[in-house]
């Protein structure tokens, strides 16, 4: 209990970092953010609203795994932004999309397309980790017997 526990607030501590960090440094250098997410091989009107859309649920996949009531839907929001993330770096290592501009930001943009997939499959599977351990912990059966005073409750 105490060991799954300490491992939900590590990997909520991990997903707020890698969230805070890469929606901060979209909004602090948003001219290229907007520029890059234009280029990419999607419709006009759906990358206009990606351009919003991205930001704003990195930090609020980063508030809800905060809070014990909203962790396991914040950990399947992560488990499916990282997933399509995981997605589109593999399409575009098969080369199945033309040149693709990385519109990560801060440091996380100097990474390869291959490191971008490590980084974020180890993500995805920090999420599907954290779907898993909190699931078991808000779906944990409670005793309708208390051993100690021999009542039921």
């Amino acid at each position: 209990m105490f060991k799954r526990q300490v491992l939900l607030e590590c990997i909520s501590a991990l997903l707020i970092l890698l969230f805070v960090y890469a929606s901060l440094s979209k909004f602090l250098d948003w001219r290229t953010f907007n520029r890059e997410m234009a280029h990419q091989p999607l419709p006009h009107t759906l990358t206009r609203l990606l351009v919003w859309i991205v930001p704003f649920t990195e930090i609020a996949i980063s508030v809800s795994v905060i809070f014990e009531r909203t962790r396991l839907l914040g950990f399947y929001a992560s488990l499916v932004m990282m997933g399509l993330f995981t997605i589109y770096t593999a399409i575009v290592l098969m080369h199945l999309l033309p040149f693709i501009p990385c519109s990560c930001g801060g440091v996380i943009k100097r990474l390869t397309w291959p490191e971008h997939l490590v980084l974020n499959s180890f993500y995805t599977g920090l999420s599907a980790l954290g779907v898993v351990l909190q699931r078991k912990k808000v779906l944990k059966p409670k005793p309708i017997f208390h051993h100690q005073s021999n009542t039921f409750v």
